[in-house]
């Protein structure tokens, strides 16, 4: 069985289905966004962002699965399912905080210079919401909450599929 997750972790068919789940969670958002009038605020947008960098990863490996990008994949499937979590951790953090006075929250996206994100994709990268609105709940989570638990898979996923390639082949 090892070897056949190991074979498929290196397949472009788990890649292009990273990339689709991705893909289908920024439409997703998307949808709150203009679908159901949900205005993003800062963290949402960042959260947004590192969604954008696993399905870039996982676009990436999908188009040219070789031991390079396959390496670059991994890192940046991981750094970017990573860095969502914290981020909708510190998220859930400022929805919980005890005085919501002292939360801290950006209101112009804290891009690098070399890629104002915000500027050149408003549509998709532009903050017009506020860190502490929670309207929004299912199965008594708010969306914050369940973005923890979607990187958190993505995470340990990520994780499983390396360790699982590592172990399972002596090709990368």
């Amino acid at each position: 069985m090892v070897n056949g997750l190991s074979r498929w972790a290196g397949h472009s068919s788990s890649w292009l289905l990273l990339f689709i789940s991705a893909l289908g969670l920024i439409g997703a958002a998307l949808y709150f966004q203009y679908g159901m009038g949900l205005e993003p605020c800062i963290m949402c947008i960042y959260q947004r962002t590192a969604m954008v960098g696993i399905m870039l990863s996982g676009l990436l490996v999908a188009l040219f699965n070789t031991l390079p990008t396959r390496m670059i994949g991994f890192a940046g499937w991981g750094i970017s399912s990573g860095w969502g979590w914290l981020l909708a951790r510190e998220h859930v953090d400022i929805l919980h905080a005890p005085n919501p006075f002292f939360a801290n929250c950006e209101i112009v996206p804290n891009y690098p210079d070399w890629a104002p994100l915000h500027e050149w994709l408003p549509a998709m990268f532009e903050a017009k919401g506020d860190c502490l609105e929670d309207g929004w709940r299912y199965l008594d989570k708010g969306m914050a909450e369940w973005m923890v638990i979607i990187f958190a898979i993505y995470f340990v996923v990520c994780i499983t599929f390396l360790i699982i390639r590592l172990a399972g082949s002596r090709r990368f």
